[in-house]
């Protein structure tokens, strides 16, 4: 079982499995036929107030990951339902549309689920 990450530009791939789109917006430019989205769970994006305020701005990276964080505990239902396509369908990507691939929501998601993954396997 895999929770990958990958930009909605990028070409959809047998590999990417399941595909769900993770941003509250829709990419620009990409048309829902060529995005090949499995399901979008634009639920468990951060809020316009959170995306507004960090701007993908690096700088802000650290404080972002934990307003974000925060935020998602409010969302477990979300967490689990995605970890549960997981379980279901063997590999997870999630898609998001930011240019930068390493200061991203999808970045700090995955990194949550597969701690939580981490949690429940020590448990």
């Amino acid at each position: 079982m895999m929770i990958k990450i990958k930009r909605a530009y990028q070409p959809p791939e047998e590999e990417d499995g399941f595909r769900i789109l993770v941003d509250r917006l829709w990419p620009r430019g990409v048309s829902k036929d060529k995005a090949k989205l499995d399901l979008w769970l634009k639920e468990v994006a951060p809020s316009d107030e959170l995306r507004k305020w960090f701007g993908h701005d690096p700088e802000k990276w650290s404080e972002f990951q934990k307003r974000y964080s925060a935020e998602l505990k409010d969302k477990k239902s979300f967490l689990s339902k995605i970890k549960d396509l997981e379980k279901e369908k063997g590999t997870v990507t999630l898609i998001y549309s930011a240019k930068d691939e390493e200061h991203n929501d999808a970045v700090v998601l995955r990194d949550k689920l597969q701690i939580e993954e981490g949690k429940k396997g020590s448990g």
